[in-house]
């Protein structure tokens, strides 16, 4: 059978309906992307690399999502509309996404970017009160120089650097940047359903096979939808989406981790069942992706002193610094296999070395980057399930990096584990000495949403002056 639409509604017909409730929006607008340059560098540039425009463009489940020739939503809080959504197709016919204009990037969603000479970036903010309705968090995707499909990049033999300042980001907040291994053009050509595409921010995955995702594989996710009984705006579908995931940088300014996660398959991937490896049920490493991943966590391995908000740590997080990511292969070439993820900081004119392990009683403290054999010892010390290697390590990761991922940044808080998984002790009920429970310094109480979006509401972080090229091309030093 032929899958029915999802349809693509430009702010050049919101505009108009919207005039009915007066809201504040310039007439005959088409979505809009705001601009964001990259760097492209070469060998020896040491960080003057030539610029290249980009721009981003916010995630399908942020947007509107209403009645195609209405302006009735067909989503409202985290509930979908059952008269025009009792079934999967019969919703993806009737509802469409809608696009974003300048003033809905900061008015709504509390996102703004700039780029001036060498300067270019974006900052996220937490929560944003908007005319109509609150918005929690973002995720943005970068677009290619075309404006409309994603950017690729393919990363082995590589390095990617960025500039941060999480000062603005406290405990149970995460102000991540990572890659997944989404479609270039968001499912446009491979899904007949799906007409919006990259541009709309379509087509996400992760390896944790998200079951939050409202469109998957270009049909929307309602049935078996359950509202989430702790978030007003999200719930869950009978599908998820799965696919690689390198994340370069989850993080506040009290603790941060990078994480490589295989999944036993290539490309977008839309599960059910087991295969999903849901985390509330028992059959979380029978799924087709690792949901562990081998993370690299300063704090769980033994260092309370480097990272944290003052002088007094060897990465202050009240400043602003550089993160550089490398991927190592076996051969020094583009061909090779990944063997290793190194990183490297850069404050205040400083680079900074990543710190070995500092947990001899484990036999863990020649270890400074992710290897192969760096997960296995440190997951067998912690006691940790061995599904990173079971789904490939790093070669799987390094084929993935290869094949080309996106660029991912967001910022959110956790109804789940309330994001003591990094930054305080995770699992609660695990003794406190444990071998790696220990993973930041932040209260086992708090990361609560309730509390973060009433009390917290104008975090913010910032990303800033993207670069990637061979090996250390992208930064001073």
């Amino acid at each position: 059978t032929t899958m029915a639409r999802l349809t693509c509604i430009t702010l050049a017909f919101v505009a108009l309906i919207a005039t009915g409730y007066g809201q504040q929006m310039a007439t005959n607008t088409a979505e809009e992307h705001p601009k964001l340059s990259i760097g492209v560098c070469k060998e020896g540039d040491n960080g003057n690399c030539a610029k290249e425009q980009a721009s981003i463009t916010i995630d399908s489940n942020w947007r509107w999502t209403h009645v195609a020739e209405d302006y009735v939503n067909c989503y409202t809080g985290n509930v979908w509309d059952a008269e025009y959504c009792p079934d999967a197709a019969t919703c993806t016919e009737n509802c469409a996404l809608d696009g974003v204009d300048a003033t809905t990037w900061e008015q709504t969603y509390g996102i703004t970017t700039w780029d001036e000479g060498d300067d270019s970036g974006m900052e996220l903010v937490f929560v944003t009160e908007g005319p109509y309705s609150t918005n929690i968090g973002s995720r943005v995707y970068l677009l290619d120089t075309d404006d409309t499909n994603y950017r690729m990049f393919t990363l082995k033999n590589r390095e990617f650097t960025m500039d941060v300042d999480v000062s603005g980001i406290g405990c149970g907040l995460n102000g991540a940047v990572y890659f997944v291994e989404m479609d270039r053009d968001g499912g446009l050509s491979e899904f007949d359903g799906n007409k919006c595409g990259s541009n709309y921010g379509t087509g996400y995955c992760d390896a944790q096979c998200p079951h939050d995702m409202k469109w998957i594989s270009g049909e929307a996710n309602c049935e078996d939808w359950q509202g989430a009984d702790n978030d007003a705006n999200s719930g869950t579908g009978h599908y998820g989406a799965c696919c690689f995931e390198m994340d370069i940088w989850e993080a506040n300014n009290m603790a941060n981790s990078f994480t490589p996660h295989d999944c036993a398959l290539t490309g977008y991937y839309r599960c059910e069942g087991t295969e999903c490896g849901d985390n509330d049920s028992d059959e979380r490493y029978d799924g087709v992706c690792d949901k562990d991943g081998c993370d690299w966590a300063v704090y769980r391995l033994g260092h309370q002193e480097f990272y944290g908000p003052g002088s007094e740590y060897t990465l202050d997080s009240t400043q602003p610094f550089t993160i550089v990511t490398q991927f190592i292969t076996s051969d020094g070439t583009d061909s090779g296999d990944l063997v290793e993820v190194k990183r490297k900081y850069v404050q205040n004119g400083q680079v900074i070395d990543n710190p070995a392990a500092n947990l001899p009683e484990g036999g863990i403290s020649a270890f400074d980057s992710v290897t192969d054999e760096y997960c296995h010892d440190i997951k067998e010390y912690f006691g940790d399930v061995q599904d990173f290697a079971l789904k490939g390590g790093l070669k799987d990761m390094g084929d993935a990096l290869d094949r080309g991922v996106v660029l991912t940044l967001s910022l959110w808080d956790d109804h789940f584990a309330y994001m003591l998984w990094l930054d305080s002790q995770y699992p609660v009920e695990v003794p406190a000495d444990t071998p790696g429970v220990q993973r930041g310094p932040c209260p086992t109480d708090g990361g609560r949403p309730e509390d973060l979006e009433a009390n917290f509401a104008d975090s913010s972080v910032k990303f800033m002056n993207l670069k990637f090229g061979p090996i250390d091309s992208t930064y001073a030093h």
